[in-house]
């Protein structure tokens, strides 16, 4: 089976869409044209921007109905991450908080794709100690 490697939104601006993720990733887009663009993360996902309005077949759908995500370290660097984005004027759709998969907030870009930031919970020493029991049978 083949990888999934890319992640393609859809924008009404690419050109306006490629400059707000240029500045948030902290690097240039690999490739752009005035209806496309692309960016390499360091995971090896690649992120397309791609105009809705060239876009075949016809994109039916707007952002929001899904979400891009970003781990982080821990609670401290996501705390960090989200003062950095709201001072770059991103709105947030979610404060930090906790939930069960651990530490998270939510961001919105400039098309409404949800940009989901989070921290993995720490894992409890008997939940540790049955992953490195497993990893090494």
């Amino acid at each position: 089976m083949s990888d999934t490697n890319f992640v393609i939104f859809y924008v009404d601006k690419p050109a306006a869409s490629a400059a707000f993720y240029s500045a948030l990733l902290q690097r240039p887009p690999v490739e752009s044209s005035p209806t496309f663009a692309l960016f390499a993360l360091d995971s090896g996902l690649m992120l397309g921007l791609w105009s809705r309005h060239t876009v075949e077949p016809a994109a039916a759908g707007r952002g929001g109905a899904s979400e891009l995500a970003f781990t982080v370290a821990d609670a401290n660097a996501l705390n960090r991450r989200h003062v950095d984005w709201s001072l770059r004027g991103l709105p947030i759709l979610q404060a930090p908080t906790d939930m069960d998969f651990g530490r998270t907030f939510v961001a919105l870009d400039p098309d409404g794709h949800r940009l989901r930031v989070f921290a993995p919970a720490p894992q409890e020493p008997a939940a540790a100690q049955r992953a490195s029991s497993l990893a090494s049978a």
